[in-house]
């Protein structure tokens, strides 16, 4: 046992330790290397920041101290790094007194531990480093750095390395959307595959350019509207974007842009698969997370992929062998009269769930019907997309597996287009106060025509589960761990409905369903599909506020889930190592030279 006085430890005489250059004592929290060299004495973390390897084990000459594991090289006397993947090793404060040394019983960073770790989340980013990133949220988390300051901070660089929005941003907004929903662990699961995604997107991309609003325009935001319309539609990127940069520095709120760009993305029906309008919802996603200050550099980055979209009626399901195109133009005509009809009920819709079931018809033209006859009913725009969005919802939960692999990105498209256009409706209905909104409301039909298109995933459709398998537990936590058990293995996809069916109708809270749902997501290598379809699903729950729709929701996330698990969970490796390292375990077999080094 070592001596202490005043939050130092006696190491030992200076004579001793010139002789043997290095010693180990027990510190406060860690190991601490102490090291004679070159004349000086100096004092360190004896665990190497990359992978926790004992530094004393490493080699020592011209004030550089080597780790024999990966080769990670350090600065003796600042601790600092010469690669970047290993991170700074801490140092600790060194006095001799009478001939004796005395070492600091705690280490310390260069820096304040949040400034540190978002400098070295930001080294992560720019090297697709892993470890680092996963280290980075863990150390600035547990220095008191907000996980939206974090969000915020991967948002822009995403913005700036790459030149769209891309799945990167994507995935970050989503599951950053999920936070509120996640314990910790998953919150620090999210975060990290997140930000992970987004530096992966940008490596190796050029980065940025940015564009100017138009300085002095007069132009009205009417005229802004018509032309961003216009380059949209003419496919003039920087003209798109100049126009869009000027509406913002205009000082039109958010909902007045999303308005714009809704407008120019409905223009081209479910463009590019859907994509190009989910992309632009996240964008207003993203903005409203790190904040409207940052619309000027985050908006205009989905514009590139929205001017260069094909619409899908170009392509053959839409126009042979029934050509759904004058379909909805003959629909879209009737919007203006169906909206003035159902003025006076505007607000007193309730038939959410039958409209849905309605949607799912097998014939186009009682489908474009059945929106209308919504709307003369009093429905919002954004009710419409409330019940497009279940029925695609149910699509995914009755999924035939007769059908190819791929055709759950299929029937995903379409729910997650659907997720999109109800969340950007209600977003713009504050610019629309009669709730109607002609133009924006097109998003709802064309994604109605889409999931039309997508009727023979339901053929035979998958028997939807209600809950009353007595021969499944009743216990909830019992529930939960066979529905991870579950995911363990390949196409357990009727087996995990039963279970999420069970639970839900023996009235178990919703919440750690849910967190065990997000981990079985985020302990795989999960694709971006996976990803949307989890974020999308718990929005459109929180929309039913539970009941059947809530539980047939889902049902739908469960099985898209099961159907994509297990996979070789390399990413929630690295999170669980920097997590080990984070609580100063080990992930090596050390012998007795550190056995005083704390666990």
């Amino acid at each position: 046992m070592h001596e202490t006085r005043d939050g130092f430890i006696h190491v030992a005489s200076l004579a001793e330790l010139e002789a043997k250059q290095r010693l180990v004592v027990k510190g406060r929290r860690c190991p601490l290397l102490v090291v004679h060299h070159q004349g000086e004495v100096r004092a360190l973390d004896n665990r190497c920041p990359h992978l926790g390897f004992p530094l004393h084990k490493g080699s020592l000459q011209d004030g550089i101290l080597t780790c024999h594991w990966h080769h990670a090289r350090f600065d003796l006397a600042s601790g600092g790094t010469f690669d970047l993947w290993a991170d700074d090793v801490p140092t600790a404060e060194v006095r001799i007194e009478g001939g004796e040394v005395w070492v600091a019983a705690e280490c310390r960073l260069r820096d304040e531990p949040a400034v540190h770790w978002r400098r070295r989340l930001a080294d992560g980013m720019e090297h697709d480093l892993g470890l680092v990133i996963a280290k980075a949220v863990l150390g600035a988390r547990a220095a008191g750095v907000p996980d939206l300051a974090l969000v915020g901070d991967a948002a822009r660089f995403g913005a700036r390395m790459r030149d769209g929005f891309g799945i990167g941003m994507t995935i970050l907004t989503a599951l950053a959307n999920a936070l509120p929903a996640l314990p910790d662990e998953e919150a620090y699961l999210a975060l990290f595959q997140g930000i992970r995604r987004v530096a992966q997107d940008c490596a190796g991309q050029e980065p940025r350019r940015d564009r100017a609003p138009l300085e002095g325009s007069a132009a009205s935001f009417a005229t802004l509207r018509r032309w961003f319309r216009q380059w949209t539609e003419v496919r003039h990127r920087n003209a798109a974007e100049r126009t869009l940069l000027t509406a913002i520095a205009s000082g039109a709120d958010l909902a007045e842009i999303a308005d714009l760009m809704l407008t120019a993305a409905t223009d081209r029906p479910f463009a590019d698969g859907g994509h190009a309008l989910d992309f632009v919802n996240k964008a207003f996603e993203c903005t409203d997370l790190i904040g409207a200050q940052h619309a000027a550099l985050i908006l205009p980055t989905v514009v590139a992929q929205l001017v260069a979209a094909r619409g899908s009626d170009e392509q053959n399901a839409w126009r042979h062998p029934i050509d759904l195109v004058p379909l909805m133009a003959e629909a879209f005509a009737a919007l203006p009269q169906a909206f003035a009809e159902g003025a006076a009920w505007r607000g007193e819709f309730a038939g959410h769930a039958a409209l849905a079931e309605e949607l799912l018809a097998e014939e186009p033209r009682p489908i474009l019907a059945a929106l209308l006859r919504a709307i003369r009913a009093g429905a919002l725009a954004a009710d419409l997309g409330r019940a497009l969005a279940y029925a695609a919802a149910l699509r995914i939960a009755r999924f035939g597996t007769a059908n190819e692999f791929s055709d759950w990105d299929t029937a995903l498209h379409v729910f997650t287009y659907a997720n999109a256009v109800h969340q950007l409706l209600g977003r713009v209905e504050r610019a629309h106060a009669d709730g109607g909104h002609p133009e924006g409301v097109r998003g709802v039909f064309q994604g109605a025509m889409a999931l039309y298109l997508t009727r023979y995933l339901n053929q035979p459709p998958a028997r939807l589960p209600d809950g009353s398998d007595s021969d499944l537990p009743e216990d909830g936590d019992d529930l939960l761990r066979q529905l991870l058990d579950a995911f363990d293995r390949q196409q357990q996809l009727n087996p995990s409905a039963r279970l999420v069916a069970r639970y839900l109708a023996l009235g178990h809270p919703a919440a750690p369903l849910i967190a065990t749902l997000a981990h079985a997501l985020l302990r795989e290598d999960a694709g971006f599909h996976t990803f949307q379809m989890f974020e999308a699903g718990l929005r459109q729950y929180r929309a039913w506020d539970g009941g059947t729709p809530g539980r047939n929701i889902l049902i739908a996330v469960t099985r898209y889930l099961a159907a994509h698990s297990p996979t070789e969970r390399a990413r929630f490796q690295t999170a669980t190592i920097a997590r080990r390292l984070q609580h100063g375990g080990r992930v090596h077999q050390t012998d007795e030279a550190v056995d005083d080094a704390p666990d």
